[in-house]
């Protein structure tokens, strides 16, 4: 993509809604509405808003928008670009407030709002397993955020030993991660053997090699693949030859990193959402060949079939930096 053009899409509404068709519409305009590809015409003259098709099989009239995170927003297209620009090139984040600032928008909430449709864009869907046979595919779990009401015992109905540092009365993520390849990131709300074995089992190819820690969560998982080899973290063995959890661990670093640096704060309702979204950076990101440009364009194709209204949002809680 010229320069010019890169820079007419964050800046014209015409150049950003053509940007948007030439994506979702490679193959010509398709009717959001009975699903009909090429049938459709641009309305055209002072009576009809720019970039209105209308479908000549069923006679409905439509937008690229339609059926999109970016449908039935008063925000002007080239900011929604620019924004997907923004959240998919930043490696830890964006926050809503630096989206209101660098692309002038009226109000927090409006920014809030929009950083999480675009989110929702970025949401992985139909994700194939990951790994295969020769592959090595690291497990991990981690504990962020701090609920609301503690509770004083774990999963397993146990008592808490200590506070502080660790699980205690934190939300489990685990990750599932492919060495040199894709991540698979969960916020799961009751992290136990069973939830985590179908986790595995769903999301990694049977004839992969599963490298874990020696948490009692993954006891089993060598009956589902080729090999479960582990590390003994709690006596200081974090390597042995191959077997190790370095990209898993690599995952989490960012995400906290991200969140405490650049989110400070999210609650536990918005948590998959974030997940999310560093699932998809680090999915698309350069030493797996993708651009800054192409990681932003896939973020728009995923919008496609998605909507996400403020009431399914939900109120805010708490705020971002």
């Amino acid at each position: 993509m010229e320069a010019e053009q890169t820079k007419a899409i964050y800046n014209d509404e015409d150049a950003a809604r053509a940007h948007l068709e030439s994506i979702l519409w490679p193959y010509g305009a398709v009717c959001p509405i009975c699903g009909v590809v090429g049938e459709a015409t641009l309305m055209k003259g002072k009576s009809h808003r720019k970039g209105v098709y209308n479908c000549k099989p069923c006679d409905k009239p439509f937008t690229v928008t339609v059926g999109t995170v970016f449908e039935s927003s008063h925000i002007p297209l080239h900011k929604w670009v620019y924004g997907m620009h923004l959240m998919s090139a930043s490696k830890k984040g964006i926050s809503a407030l630096q989206l209101q600032r660098v692309l002038g928008l009226g109000s927090y909430r409006t920014a809030w709002f929009m950083s999480h449709r675009l989110r929702e864009a970025l949401r992985a869907t139909d994700q194939d397993p990951i790994g295969g046979e020769g592959k090595v595919v690291e497990a991990d779990e981690t504990y962020y955020l701090k609920v609301k009401e503690p509770s004083t015992v774990n999963a397993q109905g146990l008592p808490y030993k200590k506070k502080g540092r660790g699980p205690a009365n934190k939300r489990p993520i685990v990750a599932l991660v492919e060495r040199g390849g894709q991540v698979r990131a969960f916020h799961v709300g009751n992290v136990d053997r069973a939830t985590v074995t179908q986790l595995l089992v769903e999301n990694i190819h049977h004839e992969s090699r599963l490298h874990t820690d020696e948490s009692r969560l993954y006891t089993g998982a060598e009956q589902h693949f080729v090999t479960h080899e582990t590390m003994k973290h709690s006596a200081s063995e974090y390597a042995r030859g191959d077997v190790n959890t370095n990209s898993a661990e690599g995952f989490f670093g960012v995400f906290k990193k991200g969140m405490t640096g650049v989110y400070q704060h999210c609650s536990e309702k918005h948590l998959s959402r974030y997940v999310d979204e560093f699932a998809f950076r680090h999915n698309y990101r350069v030493k797996l060949g993708f651009n800054d440009q192409q990681r932003a364009e896939i973020g728009i194709k995923g919008s496609a079939g998605k909507r996400l209204t403020y009431r399914r949002t939900g109120e805010r809680q708490g705020a971002e930096a």
